[in-house]
């Protein structure tokens, strides 16, 4: 090994100190040292090694064991809290393995016998700078991870697809804030999801979260159950009782379906918006009240607008911080993250040991159209799961009545020229490419549901310049 290998790997001279009472010791290592492209200190016993790091913050030092004044072990022990990550080597010409072993317990990184050879000094810092270079990229690694799975989950919620990904941002965004929320998108995509997780996320998650179906109570209940009614306001109101307005006092409520609310209670709830309070059915008082509303719909609204069934100025009122899902059909690369999602979660609820879906099982659940979105998803892996005797989840465990997507027709000029070897190719990579993006890029389970060995599957990539 020559000196040119332990330059360092992160682009900076690292600084080292060396700590010896041996002048000629010094003068040899610190010469070595400048030579193999460090930035170097000296100091002659553990006193005047103190000093040094106090001044400054060094990557690596080498330090004596036996010297006068202060030896290496009392220096070791003082200087921990000062030198932090410092690797420490220590040295020594009467070292014995309790020596060694009692500086690597004092917080040394490793231990050198006197007298050693100048790759022998090499040969220790370059293990260092290599510890050193990997818990960096471990560090960067569990960071990753992290941001990963910030931007996979959202409350309940898993995704990986770029469309969702964008959607929890808008509502971790929206959670920093009492702003009103209208959440639109098909039934069972997850619109009451998404609001739990801007209610816990949120200033409010220690309050109530209140959902109510605007399309599942009758109008004339409706009124009373969200304002509430004065004991005496109408037959059989004998007693006071608080409206869902109330019940959800500093926290949220989730008003779902929010197109299936009668105009009469859209003028109402107009005024609560505005006003920031509320009056029972009976009381001739209002009440404030302090309430975030989210909204939701699967209906279009400015459709109902022009039709006369929905307030245009509530709309604009309750569409300050619109959030659209989109629909799982146009999300497939989140099916199989969906679908390892609910196999642990039924896991657990089934009391079942699956440990995984197989790869022609996958293959229908990615070829789905799911009109019934995620809700649907989730209730076939159920019942796949509730049929399914084996550890491996399989088509037939899946039910019968999937839609399936039709198979996609090539237009006439799809192919260039008429050779079978060029369309087959092309045909080759658009498969790969949808295989990948099924498997959030992941080459084996990609490999797994082309049949293909993972060497090939990396063979094709290359040759075909897919960059997923």
């Amino acid at each position: 090994m020559n000196a040119n290998d332990i330059h360092n790997t992160a682009g900076a001279a690292k600084r080292l100190l060396i700590i010896d009472d041996e002048e000629n010791m010094r003068h040899m290592l610190s010469k070595l040292m400048k030579k193999s492209g460090y930035v170097v200190d000296t100091a002659s016993d553990g006193h005047e090694g103190l000093n040094k790091v106090d001044q400054a913050q060094y990557d690596y030092i080498l330090c004596d064991i036996k010297m006068p004044n202060m030896d290496g072990m009392k220096f070791l022990k003082l200087a921990r809290e000062k030198i932090g990550s410092t690797t420490v080597i220590m040295m020594s010409a009467y070292g014995t393995i309790d020596t060694a072993i009692e500086a690597i317990k004092q917080g040394a990184y490793d231990y050198i016998s006197k007298p050693f050879k100048t790759d022998e000094v090499h040969l220790v810092l370059k293990k260092a700078e290599e510890r050193e270079r990997l818990k960096r990229e471990n560090i960067q690694l569990k960071e990753r991870i992290r941001k990963i799975g910030e931007n996979y989950n959202f409350g309940n919620m898993v995704a990986q697809s770029k469309a969702m990904r964008s959607v929890f941002t808008l509502a971790e965004k929206a959670a920093q804030y009492n702003t009103t929320v209208l959440i639109s998108g098909e039934s069972g995509t997850g619109k009451e999801l998404i609001a739990k997780g801007i209610h816990f996320t949120g200033a409010r998650s220690a309050k109530p979260f209140v959902p109510v179906n605007c399309g599942g109570i009758p109008e004339n209940l409706l009124e009373s159950e969200l304002f509430g009614y004065k004991k005496g306001a109408f037959t059989g109101a004998d007693r006071n009782k608080k409206g869902l307005f109330e019940e959800a006092d500093g926290g949220t409520l989730f008003l779902d379906e929010i197109g299936e609310l009668p105009i009469s209670l859209q003028v109402k709830l107009l005024r609560v918006l505005q006003e920031n309070e509320i009056r029972p059915i009976g009381d001739s008082k209002t009440k404030k009240i302090d309430v975030r509303v989210i909204a939701a719909t699967s209906k279009n609204l400015k459709d109902e607008i022009k039709a006369g069934a929905f307030r245009e100025d509530l709309f604009y009122r309750l569409n300050v911080l619109p959030i659209k899902l989109p629909p799982l059909r146009e999300r497939p690369e989140d099916v199989p993250l969906l679908s390892q999602h609910f196999l642990a979660d039924f896991n657990k609820k089934l009391g079942k040991n699956i440990k995984e879906i197989s790869p022609a099982a996958m293959s229908l659940l990615l070829e789905s159209k799911w009109p019934g979105n995620v809700r649907e998803l989730g209730n076939a892996m159920e019942r796949a799961m509730v049929l399914a005797e084996d550890t491996i989840l399989k088509p037939e465990n899946l039910p019968d009545g999937l839609s399936v997507k039709p198979g996609v027709e090539m237009p006439a000029d799809f192919f260039d020229g008429y050779s079978l070897k060029n369309a087959h190719k092309v045909m080759e990579k658009e498969l790969i490419t949808k295989a990948l993006i099924a498997t959030g890029g992941n080459r084996t389970k990609a490999g797994e549901l082309l049949e293909i060995s993972y060497p090939s599957l990396l063979s094709k990539i290359k040759a075909y310049k897919i960059t997923i």
